[in-house]
């Protein structure tokens, strides 16, 4: 059985060990080493990640298993852009967790969370060139839009924004 926990700013290290192990083997072969590593420093680096929490910018959630191990975790944001919507900001899952029905558990419980907050659909964005697409589309997300965002330093987040209703 999986289990959704709320993160508290304790786990931030938990948090930065799944993205140190999961970013390199998502994005490296469609980002380059250096904006690999910009976007861990921009987006997971203690200060940040304590900020969004502290400040409820974004909720956290640890998924465990039955033994208490964190398989990833996910960061969520109700009435996103003050529209009745939840934003998934972040949603990491550990490699050898993939395939065994973990994901679509994982959003399923994030549309629960959704719903009781009044949202009406859930957004992420996804990298075009993410595998993790066709995840999406299966379990009935679709592309709503197509966005390059600036980040800093030269690099861009070339993503699709996805929908799914609830």
């Amino acid at each position: 059985m999986i289990t959704i926990l709320e993160a508290t700013s304790n786990d931030i290290k938990t948090i930065q060990d799944i993205v140190y192990t999961t970013w390199p083997l998502t994005y490296g072969e469609i980002l380059s080493l250096e904006q690999l590593q910009y976007m861990l420093d921009l987006f997971y680096s203690e200060d940040v990640l304590k900020k969004q929490m502290v400040e409820k910018e974004q909720l956290f959630y640890l998924i465990q298993d039955d033994n208490d191990s964190v398989l990833g975790f996910i960061g969520i944001e109700h009435n996103y852009q003050n529209k009745a919507f939840t934003k998934i900001h972040k949603i990491y899952l550990l490699t050898e967790t993939q395939g065994k029905g973990i994901g679509k558990l994982t959003i399923e419980t994030i549309g629960k969370l959704a719903r009781e907050n009044k949202s009406t659909s859930l957004l992420l964005n996804v990298n075009r060139f993410n595998k993790a697409l066709h995840f999406y589309e299966k379990i009935g997300f679709k592309v709503i839009d197509e966005v390059n965002i600036e980040i800093g330093n030269g690099f861009l987040m070339e993503d699709y924004i996805m929908e799914k209703l609830i």
